[in-house]
């Protein structure tokens, strides 16, 4: 377990991790309201979803670059500074074309608290206990998909789509004041460069780690992105039940984030990160051959502890490989984790339409199959290179 020194620190990264997760994904349980307030299509105010994974996406590697001069604690508060203000003008928001403004505004927030808060949540403990740590920072996402989006939801039916983002926001200003006050000074470390990218993918099993967390996220989203309109299609579930299902996996989900340092320690990195591919796998399998009837809903919470196994061990293993640039890996890390989620949110509602629910696993299958490969390849890389930097045996004369 992490000390009780930098837990403080680890729950205010948490809870600024919360506030991102809420506010990223706020907009889908608010679609209604916003459409109606707004005047546009569902359809549009869901684009909201892409423009800020996109954004998140595009600035996450850029942001260590623009600003390298700070030192760790600022930049993780000029991030979360960045994602409140989006949010309350978001909240403010007379129009569609303002309301997508602001979410460019909090996604570049975003984009910089996000992998600065796994940086630090890594620095301020030692490393045995560092997958711990991360697994507590990454925590917040977990619950956001449990608490935050189901929060927004009901605020935004009883109180209205602006009240409810400005409670998001009250959320974020306390993650805020907390991170300002329990989070410890951190150097900046070495300056990244565009050079110092280029020489980070070059760095044995750097590139393929990276695509295994843009394939897997593709490969979950490519289901969870349109779990909606897929329970109702595939079990003919209500509305009360798609949301008890969706709680469901966010709860079991919420366990397989803080067991996966324990079965990391046992197996080790490498091996959890097989376990969750294979998991992930067996649950998409269990989706095609699921009864047409409400019990089959479970299987659809079966696979959420996989999915959510995967990133602590996966953000440890990124920073063994660049201890020096642990910030710049883990952006490079969270840009291909909301590009997996857009990229497979995009595959699954571009095939539901015309395929129906039935075949969707299997797609998520065989995406799913690339990330098993990636993740080969990384392992097998990360072993050569092992072998490659061992001292000769001396010889005995």
């Amino acid at each position: 377990m992490p000390s009780r020194s930098t837990m403080p620190a680890l729950l205010a990264l948490s809870l600024g991790y919360f506030s991102l997760g809420t506010i990223s994904l706020a907009v889908v349980g608010l679609n209604g309201p916003i459409g109606d307030d707004l005047n546009v299509a569902p359809a549009r105010v869901g684009l909201l979803v892409t423009v800020f994974a996109l954004t998140f996406a595009v600035f996450a590697p850029a942001a260590p670059i623009l600003l390298r001069r700070f030192d760790r604690k600022k930049v993780l508060l000029l991030g979360i500074a960045l994602l409140t203000v989006g949010s309350v003008l978001g909240a403010l928001a007379p129009n569609y074309g303002f309301l997508t403004a602001t979410r460019v505004v909090g996604a570049i927030g975003a984009a910089i608290f996000g992998p600065g808060a796994s940086a630090a949540g890594s620095l301020i403990v030692p490393p045995e206990r560092r997958q711990r740590a991360l697994a507590t920072v990454f925590a917040g996402m977990t619950a956001a998909a449990v608490l935050g989006v189901p929060l927004a939801s009901f605020l935004g039916g009883s109180l209205g789509w602006r009240p409810a983002l400005l409670g998001v926001s009250v959320l974020s200003a306390i993650a805020c004041v907390l991170v300002a006050v329990y989070v410890p000074e951190i150097p900046a470390g070495q300056a990244p460069t565009v050079q110092a990218y280029r020489d980070a993918l070059r760095t044995p099993a750097a590139l393929s780690t990276v695509t295994t967390t843009l394939l897997f996220m593709s490969a979950q989203f490519t289901v969870y992105g349109i779990a909606s309109a897929y329970l109702k299609d595939r079990f003919d579930a209500t509305s009360g039940l798609i949301s008890a299902t969706l709680l469901a996996f966010g709860v079991i989900g919420v366990a397989g984030n803080a067991l996966s340092p324990r079965i990391a320690e046992k197996i080790g990195g490498p091996r959890t990160i097989t376990v969750a591919v294979v998991g992930l796998a067996s649950g998409f399998a269990l989706l095609l051959v699921a009864p047409h009837s409400t019990p089959g809903l479970a299987v659809f919470a079966y696979w959420a502890f996989f999915s959510q196994m995967y990133q602590a061990p996966q953000q440890a293993r990124l920073v063994d490989l660049l201890p020096l640039q642990p910030g710049m890996i883990l952006a490079m890390n969270a840009a291909a984790l909301y590009l997996g989620m857009s990229l497979g949110s995009f595959i699954g509602s571009s095939f539901l339409p015309s395929l129906g629910s039935g075949p969707i696993p299997a797609i998520a299958l065989g995406v799913l199959v690339l990330a098993a490969l990636a993740h080969t390849a990384s392992v097998r890389k990360v072993g050569v290179a092992a072998v490659e930097e061992a001292p000769a045996p001396v010889r005995a004369t």
